[in-house]
């Protein structure tokens, strides 16, 4: 079984405009659509698509619309009495792929709800090949808590995946190793947030194809305990480093019309490949095929097998032969 957990879930919304955003005016939507979402939630849709066990676990009570939303996509999920009802994220997207994401909050979640979202991770421990810890924090929960989770995992047979940003994925690996899971999932601006180089330098880099400063940040974060950094660049692909080596893929050509759950279907493609004894390349060309997949998707909309060109996705070792530039700011 594959667990996920969402702490800050929402109730996606998407809104199609026949035309150009334009602050201050009075917009016609082509469409509308809703989708349960939430990170976590997000890479149990695309799991379950691909007929994997999975189970989402998440704050939720009954008649929670997200909760219904759920159960009417046949995705298995727990959830866990909380003092609120879900968020609801908008997300409005132009005819080029340009999207703009408001996001709420969330509710705020006490002591006994993060108690008990623990325990129903825990009782699952010995059990579950994969958990993925996905999403932001919503109010009241301690920044350190996926470290806390990690660490209380560590002892147990399953692999721990995380992808989150800003504050708590700062907080995250002050705690490295203890609370180094064994799989990170930043994107390029989050891997920059984490070994202190400027974003840019990684963009600019990997745009202009050369991924060498993105890989020798990520085995920064493998040096410290990570066991895997499987870093998303965008329209450049990624890279996958491990103790064992670094490996490049190159993202198929696409277009573009929604960039919402691309990160979220790379991380389920990686865990996807690994459940089936996948080799370090085959992981990393699944999470880039299924990322792809979900960018080229509209709105909220995650992809399924029957959508994902695997023969697209170029993927090579890094030269172990040639040294890796390494940018100032890494020096």
């Amino acid at each position: 079984m594959i667990v996920t957990l969402t702490a800050n879930p929402s109730i996606d919304r998407t809104v199609q405009l026949a035309q150009r955003l334009e602050r201050g005016s009075v917009l016609r939507a082509h469409s509308t659509r809703s989708d349960p979402g939430g990170k976590g939630v997000n890479v149990a849709r695309v799991l379950a698509a691909a007929d994997l066990d999975v189970l989402a676990v998440l704050p939720g009570n009954g008649g929670d619309p997200l909760l219904s939303a759920l159960a009417a996509g046949g995705i298995p999920h727990i959830g866990v009495a909380t003092t609120g009802l879900a968020r609801t994220n908008i997300t409005i997207a132009e005819p080029d792929g340009t999207t703009t994401k408001i996001n709420e909050p969330g509710a705020t979640l006490s002591g006994s709800t993060l108690d008990a979202l623990a325990q129903e991770l825990i009782a699952r421990a010995d059990t579950a090949l994969w958990f993925a810890l996905s999403g932001s924090l919503p109010p009241g929960v301690p920044l350190g808590w996926y470290g806390e989770l990690v660490a209380a995992l560590r002892d147990h047979p399953c692999k721990v995946a995380v992808d989150t940003s800003d504050a708590p994925l700062t907080a995250l690996a002050e705690g490295f190793p203890d609370s180094a899971p064994d799989l990170l999932k930043p994107n390029g601006e989050e891997l920059a947030q984490l070994t202190g180089v400027d974003g840019h330098v990684l963009e600019r880099a990997a745009e202009n194809g050369d991924r060498g400063p993105a890989i020798t940040a990520a085995q920064r974060l493998v040096d410290r305990g990570v066991g895997s950094v499987l870093a998303t660049l965008g329209a450049a692909g990624a890279v996958l480093v491990t103790a064992d080596g670094a490996w490049i893929a190159t993202a198929p050509p696409i277009v573009a019309v929604s960039t919402v759950g691309a990160g979220d279907s790379s991380l389920a493609g990686y865990i996807l490949a690994e459940a089936g004894g996948g080799s370090e390349s085959e992981r990393l060309r699944h999470a880039v095929a299924y990322g792809s997949a979900a960018a080229s998707l509209p709105g909220t909309t995650l992809p399924t097998p029957e959508q994902i060109d695997l023969a697209a996705v170029s993927v090579s070792a890094a030269d172990a032969a040639s040294p890796i530039p390494v940018p100032t700011e890494l020096a």
